[in-house]
């Protein structure tokens, strides 16, 4: 099966990444991850006749460092995986240091690259070298009390992260090895267990971000091919998504029924010869692939605040709603 994606309105990013629906406010996030920004914003109906939303950007929040990802927090605000530290970020736009995971102290300039929460709230977030120095990077997990564990070392670029639909399996990628690799999940402990490949590809394709939808199904962000590509929970091909820029980088599901799948792509790395012919490289694509997406939780730190009017403030509706 083949869909086409179609590009949204807010601009290109030059490395546009990290989308994740804040299902709480009913609005989408994204980073663009080398210009340290994260950006808000609604589905809106496109009026083109369509039936596939746009998207409106709210707002932007520069964190003058590069930010890998950021989730929402049940207590309000963002968590941010940005630099090397998981930092607070306020509704205001303020921040504080939560952790900061240990760093060998090599020399080595390394970031924050992919990261989402797991089905109980805690945080997997990796990290990479600025300079790709193979094995320089590593995949921790932060708790909702701010401790932090290692749970893979030697990583060369941290990326994908996707839970099967009950949580027992994690899907992961390291993107240099063209593999997407399946771990044994354990819900309670958040620790991993029985590495083995999932899915291989093609000299010149790269996994890059990647959603699980309630099928159990894997959709891919394959880097340098413009396309997102789907797995049988068995890790068998089943569908592609056609995206007319060659540096796709993640997906996620968004909207009130996670049934549009939302799609970032990068100028990073284009020529601009290469740019002229991909005139919406870096922008947004949606597109309706007839799936549904596994809700990914905000992070757990607390209890949601109160709204003036006395309701969950992480209760308000968005615009599609």
């Amino acid at each position: 099966m083949r869909w086409k994606a179609v590009p949204c309105t807010p601009g290109p990013g030059l490395l546009s990444e990290g989308p994740v629906w804040d299902r709480h406010r009913r609005e989408l996030l994204w980073v663009d991850i080398t210009a340290g920004l994260v950006h808000r914003g609604g589905l809106v109906e496109r009026g083109d006749g369509s039936g596939l939303p746009d998207v409106s950007l709210l707002s932007t929040l520069d964190l003058g460092r590069p930010v890998g990802a950021v989730a929402p927090r049940v207590s309000g605000g963002l968590v941010a995986a940005a630099g090397t530290d998981f930092l607070d970020v306020t509704e205001a736009g303020g921040r504080s240091l939560i952790a900061a995971p240990a760093v060998a102290g090599d020399g080595v300039r390394r970031r924050m690259n992919d990261a989402k929460c797991d089905p109980r709230g805690r945080l997997l977030a990796g990290t990479m070298a600025h300079d790709l120095t193979e094995g320089a990077g590593s995949l921790y997990r932060l708790d909702p009390d701010g401790t932090v564990a290692t749970l893979l070392d030697s990583v060369t670029i941290s990326n994908g992260l996707g839970w099967s639909p009950d949580g027992r399996l994690l899907h992961f990628a390291d993107s240099p090895t063209r593999r997407v690799d399946v771990f044994d999940y354990d819900v309670t402990t958040g620790t991993l267990s029985g590495r083995r490949p999932f899915a291989v590809f093609d000299e010149g394709e790269v996994p890059d971000g990647l959603a699980v939808d309630t099928e159990g199904r894997v959709w891919v962000a394959v880097w340098g091919a413009g396309e997102v590509r789907a797995f049988t929970p068995e890790g068998e091909p089943c569908a592609v998504v056609e995206v007319p820029a060659a540096h796709v980088s993640s997906c996620a599901f968004a909207g009130p029924d996670l049934d549009v799948l939302v799609i970032t792509t990068a100028t990073e790395g284009r020529s601009p010869e290469q740019l002229r012919d991909e005139p919406d490289a870096g922008r947004l694509f949606v597109c309706r692939p007839g799936a549904t997406g596994v809700p990914v939780p905000p992070f757990a730190d607390g209890p949601a605040p109160a709204s003036p009017s006395g309701t969950a403030a992480h209760d308000q509706q968005g615009p599609l709603s």
